[in-house]
């Protein structure tokens, strides 16, 4: 049994994957001083402290800590956890499917192997909280970025878990031309649509991995940056037009729904799609 007593204000994230289980699932919980028992569970968990300064007992090594903002814990698959914590506590909770890690480090290779993780206790990695808070933020924002933004969240953290005890991953050096025409050629033909990194990376022709780091080094801008950046930019096109609604436009482009478009054209243009027409609208 999994025990965080009077849990609130809890949130969870589940980001399909194809299967029946997501590969990347997040839970933001209110924890109550007590006593807590982490079974062991299938999947990987990382917990990432989101309070000031907390002083609990941790049964496997028995003795106690003070855990920060930002401490990581980190319960492998198959293994239990427990603590018992003085105060009560905010922690952001994600969980990882084996299955994620395997199929991350096939694809990038080299000296990257998905062998058994160790629990680690008060880990500090900037990068794992930045990861963290992001998927935060697109939960508290009710997953405005869609799938391709959680799937490289996910496939992130698999990459800075499997680079904790080893050697940086060796990465290939580029996506071809070839290759690069034919993404790019398919996110213009398909912004109205879903657009996850499996689905662009079968046009590319290489793994999912690979495509994040090579797309980035190709046009200086993230995968998932780049496909908003494209949407915002069409559905200012269309808005120009203005024999469309907003909403209209907002479904022609890919986005959830209008509040979704004016969110990213606000963060992309400093305009909403009102603003727009306004300036735009015959004198």
């Amino acid at each position: 049994m999994n025990r965080f007593r009077h849990e609130s204000r809890e949130h969870v994230s589940a980001i399909p994957s194809g299967s029946t289980l997501s590969d990347v699932t997040m839970v933001s919980r209110h924890v109550e001083a007590g006593v807590h028992l982490l079974p062991r569970a299938p999947h990987h968990r990382i917990m990432v402290h989101a309070s000031a300064a907390t002083r609990s007992y941790c049964n496997q090594v028995g003795r106690y800590f003070v855990r920060r903002a930002g401490d990581i814990d980190l319960v492998p698959a198959g293994e239990e956890g427990g603590f018992e914590a003085e105060t009560p506590f905010d922690t952001m909770e994600i969980v990882l499917q084996p299955a994620l890690m395997e199929r991350v480090a096939a694809e990038l290779g080299g000296r990257a192997r998905a062998s058994r993780l160790d629990i680690r206790h008060l880990l500090r990695d900037q990068r794992i909280e930045h990861l963290a808070r992001a998927l935060q933020s697109d939960l508290a924002a009710d997953a405005p970025s869609g799938p391709l933004f959680a799937e490289g969240i996910g496939a992130a953290l698999a990459v800075r878990l499997l680079g904790l005890d080893g050697p940086d991953v060796v990465r290939v050096n580029r996506l071809s031309d070839a290759q690069l025409k034919r993404v790019l050629e398919h996110i213009e033909s398909a912004l109205h649509e879903p657009l996850s990194i499996d689905r662009l990376s079968r046009v590319a022709g290489a793994s999912s991995s690979h495509l994040r780091t090579w797309f980035k080094a190709a046009m200086g801008v993230t995968l998932h940056r780049y496909v908003l950046r494209r949407r915002v930019e069409r559905a200012c096109v269309l808005l120009r037009r203005r024999d469309l609604s907003t909403s209209e436009v907002a479904a022609l482009t890919g986005f959830a729904h209008q509040s979704h478009l004016a969110h990213w054209m606000r963060r992309e243009t400093g305009q909403t799609p009102r603003d727009l027409r306004r300036a735009h609208s015959p004198k």
